[in-house]
């Protein structure tokens, strides 16, 4: 993208002092070049992720344009995993230093010992570039939206309320209809946020959605007349900071992660009283690349055009030709060698210096620069970078392709398959789906809270799986695997050159939740199936949580905890009475023998009959929002007088 030169205040002398006095300051941004995690190995063990090509052009080339689009004018790009190879890209782009960097000045900082996004923070504090507010992104964030009300959102509230110190950047995200999740493979969110004010009163990225619950500590709801329970907001790691963030970073070592850590830390600090608010995108476009799902997800809608200006023929490499769009959602190179009888199909792209030979098939699918494609060759939905030779018949389908494969004659790759820089695959060798394939042996010390980007060179090898595990396409057999010193396995020229990667993280995260391929479809019938059932509002997925929990987490109610078989008993007991089977008089001595039974509280009693009181309205609800409030009020005046047995005190009603 051509980058407009902007007059800045600088070394001559000037006679209107008072024009620079009233200038605001300059508008600074964080860049964070390295994600902390380990999601997208084993590529990231020879590139890091913000250089990692979207739709032929490196993350942080969307990153840093929209930066500066948006009014940013000094950029610092902290890098730790690979920072050679980022400030290479940095000084070779044109991004660092006055020459053609346009209006944004843009500095590395790098370090070596940061392994959190809270130490790259720390980092920056001790460096002291950082005068004012900043805005703090990842390099791996897509956007085109304007920072203006945001920004002026952010310095309103500071005037207000100087404990106001950090507006995060949200937007709606409609579930999927066949997932009935936002974004698949990704952290699934709740947050509780005020309506009025947009303060952030509760943040919780791990919610189990097996459940139609959340724990809320009682005093949120006791300090907040309102507030709005939400699961349908994405994060989008944008954030406008004040100086102290960083300095709070500083203070707490503790604090590592972003959202985990910083976040939650302060939701739940009492003495600080520093407030988080938010800001929710109702124009443009933002989303961070978290893992291969949303990567492919992200590379549709460039391609589709979603993050305009940010598109393959406004933005382009600047060593190759520029990219033009055709019909159907097509971006082409002019150079491209394409065979009269190949196909290309909609919303697919062609880069520079690539060839394709005789009756091809590229079908919703990204080819990189200086590609060569036999014939008789499939490609559908998957992403083949720089320099990938894939000879005469073989088949590609949803899967990543990184730069100098070779995919020799026959050869099929699977879908959710991720073949890392330079791997060779044999004469008809099938890879099976989800395979992970790298030169790299994978490293045996994984950290399990997803803390490094980068593999530690004194680290172990695992076992990898041996490739005699991939079958053959047609009838010509592999060739018996070699084993290495240490004791993983290659196949020869007939094989596979590399080492297959064993799934990590499987129970909590399956493999196909984060992988390019479409989702299986007993896995979706198992996604359906769990609606379904919470749409039933079965007793199981419906448990209460355990009262006077300090913890923010998601708490499932064990079958044996007293206060979870209290509940049901009063629920069965208030079910028969809704049902003519107790009188009024009959059901407070029932639940008054229960109480004692379970030696519980007044209090305890009167949650467990509110709770039994909203649920019946729920049930008796079914069709728009107007009915459920006006069946709610119906059983709430219905039943009042027994609620008031068991509220004698104001904190028994609360």
């Amino acid at each position: 993208m051509s980058k407009k030169s902007r007059s800045r205040g600088g070394g001559g002398a000037s006679g209107d002092d008072h024009e620079d006095l009233a200038r605001p300051p300059p508008l600074q941004a964080v860049l964070l070049a390295d994600s902390f995690t380990l999601k997208f190995r084993p590529i990231t063990l020879e590139r890091p992720k913000v250089l990692l090509p979207l739709v032929h052009m490196p993350m942080i080339e969307y990153t840093l344009t929209w930066l500066e689009s948006a009014g940013v004018d000094e950029a610092f790009v902290f890098c730790c995993a690979h920072s050679h190879q980022v400030k290479e890209y940095l000084d070779k782009s044109g991004w660092a230093g006055k020459a053609g960097a346009g209006s944004m000045s843009v500095t590395a900082v790098e370090s070596h010992d940061a392994i959190s996004a809270g130490d790259a923070l720390r980092v920056i504090y001790e460096r002291g570039v950082i005068h004012g507010d900043f805005v703090l992104i990842s390099g791996d964030t897509i956007s085109n939206m304007s920072l203006k009300d945001a920004l002026q959102e952010h310095m309103d509230r500071k005037k207000k309320d100087p404990l106001a110190v950090m507006t995060m950047i949200l937007k709606h995200s409609k579930p999927s209809i066949l997932t009935h999740q936002t974004r698949l493979g990704n952290d699934e969110i709740v947050m509780a946020i005020d309506p009025e004010t947009k303060e952030l009163l509760y943040y919780e990225d791990r919610a189990d959605t097996s459940h139609l619950y959340v724990t809320i500590d009682k005093d949120i709801l006791t300090n907040n007349s309102t507030l709005q329970l939400h699961n349908d907001m994405e994060d989008c790691y944008i954030d406008i900071c004040s100086p102290e963030v960083l300095s709070l970073f500083t203070d707490n070592f503790d604090y590592q992660h972003l959202r985990r850590h910083f976040v939650k830390g302060l939701l739940v600090d009492d003495i600080m009283g520093y407030k988080l608010y938010t800001h929710e995108l109702r124009s443009g476009y933002a989303a961070r690349i978290d893992n291969f799902r949303s990567y492919d997800t992200v590379s549709k809608d460039v391609i589709q055009r979603w993050t305009y200006p940010m598109v393959p023929d406004v933005i382009s490499n600047r060593d190759c030709s520029e990219s033009r769009l055709h019909r159907q959602g097509i971006y082409k190179a002019s150079d491209v060698t394409l065979s009269h009888s190949a196909q290309i199909g909609a919303s697919s792209v062609v880069g520079s210096a690539t060839s394709i030979g005789d009756h091809c098939k590229v079908l919703n699918s990204v080819i990189g620069e200086g590609c060569k494609i036999g014939k008789n060759v499939l490609i559908n939905g998957s992403y083949v970078w720089d320099n990938v030779i894939i000879e005469d018949g073989c088949k590609v389908s949803n899967s990543l392709v990184c730069d100098g494969v070779h995919l020799k004659a026959g050869a099929i790759v699977e879908p959710g398959c991720v073949l890392s820089f330079n791997v060779e695959v044999g004469k008809n060798v099938v890879v099976p789906a989800h395979s992970k394939v790298s030169l790299l042996p994978q490293p045996s010390n994984e950290d399990s809270d997803e803390e490094l980007e980068y593999a530690d060179t004194n680290s172990g090898v695992t076992e990898s799986t041996p490739f005699s595990s991939m079958r053959s396409n047609g009838d010509q057999a592999t060739v018996p695997s070699e084993e290495d010193e240490s004791g993983t396995s290659k196949i020869g020229t007939c094989g596979v050159v590399g080492y297959i990667w064993t799934s990590g993280d499987t129970g909590i995260l399956e493999e196909w939740r984060q992988s390019i391929a479409p989702i299986p479809k007993e896995k979706l019938e198992e996604l359906q199936h769990a609606v379904s059932e919470d749409d039933g509002s079965e007793d199981e997925s419906n448990n209460p949580t355990l009262p006077d929990k300090d913890d923010s987490s998601d708490i499932a109610v064990e079958d044996d905890d007293p206060f979870s078989k209290f509940e049901k008993e009063v629920e069965e007991t208030f079910q028969r009475a809704l049902g003519g089977g107790v009188n009024r008089d009959n059901l407070i001595l029932e639940i008054n023998g229960l109480r004692l039974a379970y030696s519980l509280q007044h209090a305890d009693c009167a949650g467990a009959v509110f709770y039994s009181v909203m649920k019946s309205a729920l049930v008796a609800a079914q069709s728009t929002n107007d009915t459920l409030l006006k069946t709610t009020a119906e059983a709430l005046g219905k039943w009042k007088d027994l609620l008031r047995n068991y509220t004698k005190t104001i904190d028994e009603e609360v």
